[in-house]
């Protein structure tokens, strides 16, 4: 017999499990090879500001190539509370010339500093209720350790530079929230 077999007895019936394919006699295990010719697969920079619904399946299915072995991704969700308010939702409004060119550049940094493959970000604008995603950003990479800091980075400098404003939406009020890590918020 060419392969392992489990057997287990269950309500008397007797089950076997393959845990690998049986090999024909005298051939050899041949790698797939399918996707070899895609080395030269470019790589893609997918950015995306809408009032749709984010889907972190669909992002993740932008970033997906068979030249890498890891998708890092961030998700960014709307969370129910702050500071002991109860938050119903966010608002999200953009200068979307600036902060899609922004997100540009952010793309091409990482670029610089890791080999990533494709990169993703999407941001909700709108309403975004609790539970939600607001930012989604994917990166693809050989290896785990580039796509894990690229994402990292991404979403650090992103709060940082792109002029994306958030509004917090209470039971009784809400307030338009100055994003700490921003460069001209230490102007104020």
């Amino acid at each position: 017999m060419s392969s392992l077999e489990i057997s287990s007895s269950c309500f008397n019936q007797e089950t076997k499990l393959l845990l690998s394919p049986p090999l024909a006699e005298g051939s050899a295990f041949e790698p797939y090879r399918g996707d070899m010719d895609e080395v030269e697969e470019k790589s893609k920079n997918i950015i995306n500001f809408t009032a749709e619904k984010l889907s972190v399946d669909e992002v993740s299915q932008l970033v997906i190539s068979p030249l890498c072995g890891a998708i890092s991704r961030f998700v960014g969700t709307t969370r129910n509370n702050f500071e002991g308010k109860k938050v119903i939702s966010l608002e999200y409004e953009a200068y979307l010339p600036m902060a899609d060119n922004e997100v540009r550049k952010i793309c091409s940094d990482i670029r610089q500093k890791w080999p990533v493959k494709h990169i993703a970000v999407l941001h909700r604008l709108g309403l975004v209720p609790v539970s939600e995603a607001s930012i989604i950003i994917a990166v693809s990479s050989a290896h785990r350790a580039a796509s894990l800091e690229a994402v990292s980075d991404a979403i650090d400098t992103l709060k940082a530079k792109v002029p994306i404003w958030k509004k917090e939406i209470y039971e009784e009020s809400s307030s338009w929230k100055r994003n700490k890590e921003c460069f001209w918020a230490s102007n104020n």
